[in-house]
């Protein structure tokens, strides 16, 4: 690796420690009182252990998993100091974590020989989603890819004003009509002008409204079935993206949207001003979906790739 990389990385891992801050030290202090006095990990630490996962939203089912993962290896290792929880709950939970299925890909590569590559973006109103595809955007171009925003999310003017505002400020075209437009026009022609230009990347933003689960479903799959005229394969990623703030409410978001419409991955944001980041773990592994992004702050460079590892070792480690 080199310097710069390795610089680059560096920096990465310090605004992942500092995004998890409020998360970490909720949920270290927990664990710590836990197994305070205690030599030995016994009923009434893995009580107490159970406790301080449930309050950091990472859900009953996901607890009740690592609960029963390391009484297994209690019993099997016979003693098992305290000391060394700390690591097994670190293995135990990137254990539960999916991968993407194109996990070799970091710093916002693209899968090969998908041009231009199409990600529909999912989510309700107020979740950071425009926030996360112009984001997306300013990572993809720094990247050195080409990009091109849809605006179809043409129910609210603002939604469409927002991404414009987004599109002049990473310096990347979009596709536009007026509101109350069809959507699915807006879906296909940027398809189309993205397969005409030759872009890398076409981010096609949706309508958030949970109003009726069969008109999202109805819509969602308009919109898929346009694109596959241009392009039969797309869209590549369906992107949901949810509000780590919100806890279990970002997990009911996660259970209405995954009914809708086939989910490929997950872009959780606003996880810096939480205590709540343990809700990732949560939605992770309860819909088996991967989670690709992290918003970890307000720059554009706080949307991370998702790096289970390294999420697991920052929730974790001590100093940062």
């Amino acid at each position: 690796m080199s310097f710069l990389n390795k610089l680059f990385s560096r920096e990465k891992k310090e605004s992942l420690d500092q995004g998890l801050q409020k998360t970490k030290e909720s949920f270290l202090s927990k664990v710590g009182r836990a197994i305070a006095g205690k030599s030995s990990v016994d009923t009434e630490v893995l009580d107490n252990l159970e406790e301080a996962l449930v309050s950091a939203d990472v859900g009953v089912d996901t607890t009740v998993q690592i609960i029963d993962r390391i009484e297994k290896r209690v019993a099997k290792d016979k003693y098992l100091g305290t000391s060394e929880l700390n690591r097994i709950l670190q293995e135990e939970i990137a254990g539960l974590l999916v991968d993407a299925p194109d996990g070799g890909f970091r710093d916002f590569d693209l899968p090969q020989g998908k041009k231009p590559y199409v990600i529909m973006v999912v989510g309700v109103n107020g979740v950071g989603k425009t926030t996360t595809i112009g984001k997306l955007a300013y990572n993809f171009k720094k990247a050195g890819k080409s990009v091109l925003l849809g605006a179809a999310d043409t129910f609210r003017a603002a939604a469409v004003d927002q991404l414009t505002i987004w599109s002049d400020r990473v310096g990347v075209p979009i596709v536009k009509q007026q509101m109350g437009s069809d959507p699915g026009a807006v879906a296909f022609d940027t398809v189309q002008s993205g397969a005409a230009r030759n872009v890398d990347v076409i981010i096609v933003d949706t309508a958030g409204r949970l109003h009726n689960k069969a008109h999202l479903m109805d819509e969602l799959s308009k919109i898929k079935r346009v694109m596959k005229k241009v392009i039969p394969d797309a869209p590549h990623e369906v992107l949901l993206v949810l509000d780590g703030s919100t806890g279990q409410n970002a997990l009911e978001q996660a259970r209405q949207f995954t009914a809708a419409t086939e989910v490929t991955a997950l872009a959780i944001t606003k996880l810096d001003g939480t205590a709540k980041g343990g809700v990732v773990l949560a939605i992770a592994n309860q819909f088996k979906i991967p989670v690709k992004y992290i918003g970890i702050g307000e720059k554009m460079e706080d949307l991370q790739v998702f790096d289970k590892t390294e999420f697991v070792d920052s929730l974790f480690s001590i100093n940062g």
